[in-house]
């Protein structure tokens, strides 16, 4: 595969990089948190004395962290670098990931781009193409860096031609959101949330009352993805694009429609309110007792739960799939850092030294408790605090066992290609379509997967 023309590449990126707002914590989705102890037991040891006297390295790190979240990230840098003498971190925000890979495509060709940068996880196809990266997994074999501890299915996701690309960080899944009072209310049992299509239908038939109706889900491209993998149905063709360079879309498989067609029927019994494309509005509706159920990320759990603390209690649940769904699981969302490789070597290894304190279980147990973020992990489940955190929030326990229980395959790993941001844009219109009557669910998806397809085939042509 050539590399990029930077006039090309710039072209590409411009017509690719749709602008979105990932629900998965590029800065707009921070959840409530609680003060943790910081990592200060994970941090590096200090430099030896010859390195003292030497001017640091630095390390400049772009991030799309802001709110509680951008203040937990602070915090980690302020730890490292006062560990440090011979490097020092400076963190900066960029905006929302969209925002941070138009700044990113920008700088490209010159030197005025980050050490490191932070990227959400359907950037990762995007990002290997620029070939201005070098994987974290060419410092992890000098060193033999262990990572027999990363989460099997997090470590999977980023994983390309069997090695690391990228550094994994902040990693979430959805789940199942549900207002316990009301299922007992209901008659429903409230320690058994629906497990399938079928059930959640039948529980949001009787949730719904005069104030109240059973469900909502936001229209959200990346819930469709997770559904997808939840069945054991791969997105894109060549084995999700992970075999070879995706070439065409599946959207339009039995999967997608039958999902589609579900979610419709949910809305036409009137036991399903359509409230758009925001997440943030289905969690108001949630915390106010407008709904019963709804879908949304791990990383927003703290506050989901502190939202509706003293009016009633949440529950949370598996993802649905539909009872005769082939077997998969949940897909990590979130992002991971990766390595620019247009800088100095001592720099790389530098920002390598950082990639490896925030990947560490002290420090990972400091970034789960204070952002409701995953820890990369297992070794951090052993932490004190996280043990504390599990105690408070009981509810998270439901997303670490839906992590370990998904199997690992094409369709659990998710699906990459260049242009995902537009993808799911596609998506998320194709939903749309449907549940404004506009479309049939096998009209609507026909028609985004024809266009996604199409914008696969401009981008292949471009990397080649």
């Amino acid at each position: 595969m050539k590399r990029f023309g930077k006039k090309s590449f710039s072209l590409l990126l411009l017509s690719c990089m749709m602008m979105f707002t990932a629900a998965c914590g590029a800065g707009t989705t921070a959840s409530g948190s609680d003060s943790g102890q910081t990592p200060s037991s994970a941090s590096p040891a200090s430099a030896s004395n010859n390195e003292q006297t030497q001017e640091p390295i630095k390390v400049v790190w772009w991030h799309s962290m802001s709110g509680e979240l951008g203040t937990a990230v602070d915090q980690l840098i302020a730890e490292f670098n006062s560990s440090r003498s011979d490097i020092q971190v400076e963190g900066v925000f960029q905006g929302t990931y969209d925002e941070s890979l138009n700044k990113l495509k920008a700088s490209l060709g010159s030197n005025s781009g980050p050490t490191m940068i932070q990227v959400y996880e359907i950037g990762s196809r995007f990002m290997m193409d620029t070939k201005a990266i070098r994987p974290v997994q060419d410092f992890m074999d000098v060193e033999q860096y262990d990572i027999s501890a990363l989460e099997p299915n997090i470590k999977s996701y980023y994983t390309f031609d069997n090695k690391l690309h990228s550094m994994p960080f902040n990693s979430s899944n959805p789940i199942l959101y549900y207002n316990k009072d009301a299922f007992k209310a209901a008659g429903l049992d409230p320690e058994n949330p629906p497990q399938t299509y079928e059930e959640v239908a039948e529980a949001a038939k009787a949730l719904t009352t005069g104030d109240q109706t059973g469900a909502s889900f936001a229209i959200y491209g990346w819930f469709m993805e997770q559904f997808f993998s939840n069945q054991g149905a791969e997105l894109l063709n060549n084995g999700n694009g992970r075999n070879d360079l995706a070439t065409a879309s599946q959207l339009n498989s039995p999967a997608g429609v039958k999902t589609l067609e579900w979610w419709k029927q949910m809305l036409d019994d009137k036991v399903l309110l359509n409230l758009g494309r925001k997440t943030d509005d289905t969690k108001k509706a949630f915390a106010a007792g407008q709904i019963a159920m709804m879908l949304d990320s791990t990383a927003s759990l703290r506050g989901i739960v502190n939202a509706a603390e003293g009016k009633f209690e949440v529950g949370t649940g598996f993802l649905p799939r539909p009872s005769d769904g082939g077997k998969g699981g949940v897909i990590i969302g979130g992002a991971s850092l990766w390595l620019m490789n247009n800088k100095p070597e001592e720099e790389q290894k530098a920002a390598w030294e950082f990639m490896k304190f925030l990947a560490d279980p002290t420090t990972q147990a400091y970034w789960h408790v204070n952002t409701g973020y995953f820890p990369v992990t297992t070794k951090a489940y052993d932490e004190p605090i996280v043990k504390e955190n599990l105690a408070k929030y009981p509810q998270f326990q439901t997303a670490v066992d839906q992590l370990h229980q998904t199997e690992e395959n094409l369709a659990t790993q998710g699906a990459v290609m260049g242009v995902f941001p537009e993808a799911r844009q596609l998506t998320e219109t194709a939903i749309e379509e449907v549940l404004n009557g506009q479309k049939t669910p096998q009209e609507a998806l026909d028609k985004a997967a024809q266009e996604i397809t199409s914008k696969i085939e401009i981008y292949n042509k471009t990397v080649k």
